[in-house]
């Protein structure tokens, strides 16, 4: 059994994970909307200020959006316990993690890079999760003491995990843009049935999956993706198709009437 847990962030993953594990009041979490309904109903501590959710806290879960990884970090900085890890879970381009690893790691921290490889729902705690870092096996024993069974350390480098989660939605959201480009086209021309039909029995269901991630996750998908850019140009590769993809899922979040 852990002893305390401290979560910044209690989205979709962070409640997830909380239930999951049944982590209960060991888990402290500080999130900047009002989530004092959603911290009720896992059982959590809710606090009203991140200083507050880090207090003397061994284990810290980043689990922020994009934009707000590198910021949370800076945050987070000046209240860390010295020797706390902190794993930074947030879909973000690996020099991104760099810059946050270096904020953490010179404030007293310890910080474990993590790609979460899969929704988080239906998985739960099996959901795939790749670390790497200094401290990764370490942060890895600790993970699966808060119930992870499904965890693989990639290397000892931070941005390493990332590279690996950003280079592979390259294809992952982008199959999603894909599929939505090519059903919106199919139903204004009166064909979907018989392009899904042409593509095999299971795409029907398939593409009814891709524009739900979409129609539901479009916007924090939008912001990964120009991660994804951001990994990709710092290798010297031109994000055409990704920049595509960005579009297509910013435009897709929280669209209406569009299914196999």
């Amino acid at each position: 059994m852990i002893k305390s847990v401290s979560l910044i962030g209690f989205g979709e993953a962070g409640a997830t994970f909380a239930r999951g594990g049944a982590w209960g009041a060991a888990a402290r979490v500080y999130d900047i909307e009002d989530k004092t309904s959603d911290y009720a109903e896992a059982g959590v501590t809710g606090c009203d200020s991140l200083p507050d959710a880090l207090k003397e806290a061994a284990a810290i879960l980043s689990l922020v959006t994009a934009g707000q990884a590198q910021a949370v970090a800076e945050n987070a900085a000046p209240c860390i316990a010295t020797g706390a890890l902190y794993f930074d879970m947030n879909s973000v381009a690996p020099d991104t993690k760099r810059a946050a690893a270096k904020v953490i790691e010179e404030a007293g921290g310890r910080y474990v890079d993590v790609a979460v490889m899969a929704p988080v729902q239906p998985a739960e705690l099996s959901v795939p999760l790749l670390l790497s870092g200094t401290d990764a096996a370490e942060g890895a024993a600790v993970l699966a003491g808060l119930g992870f069974d499904n965890i693989r350390v990639v290397g000892s480098d931070v941005g390493k995990a990332s590279s690996i989660k950003m280079i592979r939605s390259v294809m992952v959201k982008g199959v999603e843009a894909l599929t939505a480009e090519m059903m919106l086209a199919a139903q204004e021309a009166g064909v979907a049935d018989d392009v899904l039909q042409s593509l095999g029995p299971e795409w029907a269901t398939r593409a009814d999956y891709n524009i739900e991630r979409m129609t539901s996750h479009g916007l924090r998908r939008a912001e990964e993706m120009e991660q994804v850019a951001l990994t990709l140009e710092a290798l010297g590769i031109e994000p055409l198709m990704t920049r595509g993809t960005i579009v297509r899922q910013r435009e897709m979040a929280n669209r209406k009437g569009l299914a196999a």
